[in-house]
């Protein structure tokens, strides 16, 4: 999706195309800035993946129990269907990221902090949604959704489908993974546009881009 001077790509975090089309894309554009959904913390680890990663009690109290037992089951999910098609989760946000330092441009993180989505995730995660998160990763959720081509971008329908699941089955993190950290990037890249004329390249999940996109819009009416 396009404004002026901002394009939205929408991504897989598993699928090797996701990989070749958002370093396509910037090393063709060389955009001013590129922005990344993603915070510090999480740029980090994808820097340095060989650190360690073990789950702290300072992490736990930090974000809370429920909150740092999702993050150990969604992350043990991903690593799984990453493992399926050879490719490790949140690749294409990395690819980015090294394409951006080789045209020259500024990247900017635009998600909420890990650990507040947690620590919203944990405050508002009912035991029933965790519940069934954890059938469902066990059960493997996605084998109940057979068109569904691990390595690559779903379409835009299947995508409305799957975010329609997610929102039926779990509400308190439909709302607090999706519609609060959509509401949050799109306030970033909307600051973003008022900053330059310049180009921007954003790249997110193709979950986020569509309430995104509506969002800078309502944002930017808002500003101008």
């Amino acid at each position: 999706m396009r404004f002026r001077n901002l394009k939205i790509i929408g991504t897989s975090h598993i699928a090797q195309t996701s990989l070749k089309k958002v370093t396509e894309e910037i090393a063709h554009l060389h955009p001013a800035i590129v922005a990344l959904e993603l915070d510090q913390s999480r740029l980090h680890t994808l820097l340095h993946p060989t650190e360690n990663r073990k789950i702290t009690l300072a992490f736990v109290r930090a974000v809370g129990a429920k909150g740092a037992a999702f993050a150990i089951l969604a992350s043990w999910a991903q690593r799984k269907l990453g493992s399926m098609i050879g490719t490790t989760p949140g690749g294409e946000m990395l690819a980015a990221y090294k394409e951006a330092q080789l045209v020259g441009s500024r990247v900017a993180l635009v998600d909420q902090e890990i650990t507040t989505t947690l620590q919203r995730l944990s405050n508002s995660l009912s035991w029933k949604e965790k519940a069934r998160f954890a059938i469902d990763v066990l059960r493997g959720f996605f084998e109940k959704n057979k068109k569904i081509d691990l390595r690559s971008v779903p379409e835009d329908a299947l995508v409305e489908t799957l975010l329609a699941q997610v929102k039926h089955r779990y509400p308190n993190v439909y709302r607090v993974l999706v519609t609060e950290r959509n509401k949050f990037m799109a306030a970033k890249l909307c600051a973003l546009m008022t900053q330059t004329n310049d180009p921007i390249v954003a790249v997110m999940g193709a979950g986020h881009i569509k309430h995104v996109h509506v969002l800078v819009q309502k944002y930017l009416k808002k500003v101008s």
